[in-house]
């Protein structure tokens, strides 16, 4: 019995990551037959007929033989119609000379042979890039332009199936890497790091407030959670959804991160250094926030916002269960999802940004208006945040109804300053932002000179502070002194980040 083979790789979505696909196929001496094995879904399945339309259109003969198309590992499922290139081509040349030269082939086919793009290629590309240092990719020509956005990805576009067949046939292989250019781009000591200078919404359209903007760049300059409370109009939510304009510049691999992330909800974008900004409804449920399924442990909301702002708008009217679930997330900056058939981990790399009303009624603090509210209706709406997760958030504000002062504090002048405390603390060869900071790590740049560690000292025995609540302590000091471009984190930069803590 005679039997040949021949192979291609490919990749599948499992949960948040691409997995690596080796494709074969064989023909054999038996009963005509094509069959496709190895854990495949119904898409895979049915791309049989789709793949033999596509090879009569370029006049080719299935030979009466058994053809057998395997994909592995085989204990581990696959799905997509993107797999149709590949094995197109590995069955067109089966009796050829030519092979597929290492290529990852992806490519849904048409009945006429077109080649067709898929929501899943540009999440499997990045997945990939993150991993692997260079990759050589045949896709559909619809995508090449966004695929070349990704550095160092050699990728060649392919109209239709005949156009993939005589790139394969060429002796060399005319591809170049594209020099991945952004618009905003930061080099320091060697490493790239990208931003978006585009300010959609604007600090600017916020009157007064300075307190609030300043807590905003601190909270930028360190990723640090931030709480706002205060009466409805004051500007809380505002304040909030301007966060992510003056976020600090990403690095490569954090930006294939969150693209890759943002693909997985179905977010179709180029690639670009925005961070993510993800705002649920207080209605959300469990699963929606953190993820999860029946069958596959899907991303959710605090996965989606990896690298980014997760924002919490009445956060009180979360229900109880999501409330205390966040605690893992914000502590261990990762949420482990197990199923019977799937264990899952994803990055949580996240800005709490969270806003309330200060009662049920929300005209406790206001100026102008009288509360309805008695003392048993405050605290009962209170006390639906519970101490410990209040205790993981770094950054409390009062807000005022402050309409009438000026303020020349606008998006543009408030991200100067976090850029320039983010390049001070790269060159102070600082990997993670003040707020990710492991406690060893934070030791080893805090720095406190002799008077900022007595007031310390004094804070934690007067008002009782903990330990977390004095790491946190100690991280928004970090911060305020970065801003300062100072090493030292000196007696003001003390006192003005206990002045954030609530009480």
């Amino acid at each position: 019995m005679e039997k040949s083979t021949k192979k291609f790789q490919c990749a599948t979505l499992y949960h948040n990551q691409a997995l690596k696909v080796e494709v074969e196929s064989a023909y054999v001496r038996a009963l005509p037959g094509f069959s496709i094995v190895g854990m495949v879904n119904q898409s895979i399945q049915e791309s049989r007929d789709r793949i033999k339309s596509a090879l009569s259109s370029i006049k080719y003969k299935f030979p009466a033989q058994k053809i057998t198309v395997s994909m592995s590992p085989s204990d581990l499922k696959k799905e997509g119609s993107h797999f149709d290139l590949g094995i197109a081509l590995l069955l067109y040349l089966q009796k050829e000379s030519l092979t597929c030269k290492d290529f990852y082939i992806f490519g849904e086919l048409g009945l006429d042979g077109t080649v067709k793009s898929t929501t899943s290629i540009f999440p499997i590309i990045l997945s990939l890039a993150s991993k692997e240092e260079s990759l050589r990719v045949i896709v559909p020509q619809e995508i090449l332009q966004k695929i070349n956005q990704i550095p160092n990805v050699q990728a060649y576009g392919v109209e239709n199936l005949q156009d993939a067949i005589e790139f394969l046939a060429q002796e060399e292989v005319p591809l170049h890497v594209e020099d991945f250019s952004y618009e905003n781009m930061i080099e320091i000591e060697g490493k790239k790091y990208f931003y978006k200078k585009d300010f959609e919404l604007d600090f600017s359209d916020i009157k007064g407030q300075n307190r609030v903007k300043r807590a905003m760049v601190i909270s930028a300059v360190g990723m640090h959670n931030i709480l706002l409370e205060g009466s409805p109009g004051c500007g809380k939510s505002m304040s909030i959804k301007r966060l992510c304009y003056i976020m600090p510049p990403m690095s490569m691999k954090e930006m294939l991160e969150s693209n890759a992330y943002g693909c997985l909800s179905g977010d179709e974008k180029e690639l670009n250094a925005q961070r993510a900004f993800r705002s649920p409804h207080h209605s959300s449920s469990k699963p929606s926030i953190f993820g999860g399924g029946s069958n596959k442990a899907m991303a959710g909301e605090s996965a989606l916002a990896h690298n980014g702002i997760l924002f919490f708008d009445e956060f009180p009217h979360f229900s109880k269960t999501v409330l205390e679930a966040l605690r893992e997330p914000l502590e261990d900056n990762q949420i482990l999802i197990s199923r019977v058939n799937s264990k899952i981990k994803y990055e949580t790399k996240f800005l709490f940004a969270a806003a309330q009303n200060p009662c049920p009624c929300g005209n406790l603090l206001s100026n102008t208006k009288e509360c309805r509210c008695n003392e048993l209706e405050i605290k009962r709406y209170k006390s639906r945040i519970s101490e410990p997760l209040m205790d993981r958030i770094d950054i409390y504000v009062q807000m005022s109804e402050d309409f009438e002062s000026k303020s020349e504090m606008d998006s543009q002048s408030m991200f100067d300053e976090v850029l320039n405390a983010f390049i001070f603390q790269k060159k102070r060869g600082q990997f993670e932002l003040n707020a990710k900071l492991s406690e060893k790590e934070l030791e080893q740049i805090s720095n406190l000179d002799k008077e900022s560690q007595e007031i310390l000292f004094k804070a934690v025995s007067q008002f009782g502070l903990n330990h977390r609540s004095t790491h946190k302590i100690q991280s928004i000091a970090r911060s305020i002194a970065d801003i300062a471009q100072s090493n030292q984190i000196k007696k003001e930069h003390i006192l003005e980040a206990l002045s954030y803590r609530r009480r």
